[in-house]
């Protein structure tokens, strides 16, 4: 029986990637970073480990070609080890952004983006990449200026790795992403936001969207944060969990987003991605104001069905189509 590309690359990272842990003392994730990056540099760069060690890896790496392979094949196979890895050690808000969302995402991008040739991509929680690599995999014909941001180390390098292995240029911050940013405005933000309280209450002060009492939602933060760093007229697509318009503070985040971005769409996920309905989430579609814009006729809400129901998904894509030409002059 024949094994796909992405199961042979998923095998020779997870392989290489448990010797590198065994030598080097430390986590499998830190290890799918390290040998990622062997892989990328086409050598064994650890000097740290033994000869043999060294001559098992390259037999492993020898039985791959990156070059023959896309980069959704490449990107499927890393993130197959970074979930594995995940199950060992990351914190639940640091789960990975499921395929079928990051691809719808990387769909709706295109339909908002309509032609436009180049444009610059920021996500502000950029974790290990693979919902900003997901992204840039579906525009096709564009050139896209992206920008990343992180405050866990790890996970950066992660997505320092899984940009190289795939050949994409994204500008890498290792830093707490509600503090001052030195980036240049940008045209589209994706995010799948961090859900729950910023310790920091005294940079939580800075933000319209700080909380009256105690610490404030970090997910209202990013919102606002977001909102600062693209241009007026940009868009913003956010994983957003479904109670965030229940909360206390919802008045005054339904209040921010009518001052200064228009709702362009709602994408309830299918619950059934969820262990519970309380973990549900959606696709938050955001513009921000600019003069001369002309709001929706109607917001473009949809329930979607199960990825796997594929003709129920058909009749949705249909139904997104039919909003763009009723709403939008993009194609």
């Amino acid at each position: 029986m024949s094994i796909s590309p992405t199961e042979k690359l998923f095998s020779i990272f997870d392989q290489t990637a448990l010797m590198l842990e065994k030598e080097l003392s430390c986590s499998y994730l830190e290890a799918i970073a390290e040998t990622g990056e062997n892989l990328f540099h086409k050598a064994v760069l650890q000097d740290e480990i033994s000869e043999i060690t060294v001559k098992r890896i390259k037999k492993q790496y020898e039985q791959i070609n990156l070059d023959s392979m896309t980069n959704e094949e490449i990107r499927k196979a890393y993130q197959l080890a970074i979930l594995k890895g995940m199950k060992q050690q990351v914190q639940s808000n640091h789960q990975m952004t499921p395929d079928g969302v990051g691809m719808l995402v990387s769909y709706l991008v295109s339909k908002f983006m309509g032609a436009c040739p180049r444009y610059r991509l920021l996500d502000p929680a950029i974790g290990t990449g693979n919902l900003l690599t997901t992204v840039l995999n579906g525009q096709t014909n564009k050139e896209i200026e992206s920008i990343g941001i992180d405050i866990d180390d790890v996970l950066i390098k992660l997505a320092y790795v899984n940009a190289n292995l795939q050949k994409h240029s994204i500008e890498l911050f290792n830093q707490d992403s509600l503090e001052l940013l030195f980036v240049d405005p940008v045209d589209v933000v994706v995010s799948d936001l961090p859900v729950g309280y910023y310790p920091n209450d005294l940079r939580a002060s800075e933000f319209k969207l700080k909380a009256d009492e105690g610490h404030s939602f970090a997910h209202h933060l990013f919102i606002e944060q977001s909102c600062r760093y693209v241009k007026p007229g940009g868009y913003l697509f956010f994983i957003i969990p479904n109670h965030m318009f229940k909360t206390s503070e919802a008045p005054k985040l339904h209040q921010f987003i009518q001052n200064n971005l228009i709702i362009q769409g709602l994408l309830q996920l299918p619950l059934s991605m969820f262990t519970n309905e309380q973990a549900g989430k959606s696709i938050f579609i955001l513009q921000k104001n600019k003069e001369g814009i002309i709001p929706p006729k109607q917001v473009l809400l949809v329930d979607l069905p199960s990825f796997s129901n594929s003709k129920a998904i058909e009749t949705i894509l249909y139904k997104i189509n039919n909003w763009f030409k009723e709403n939008k002059q993009v194609n």
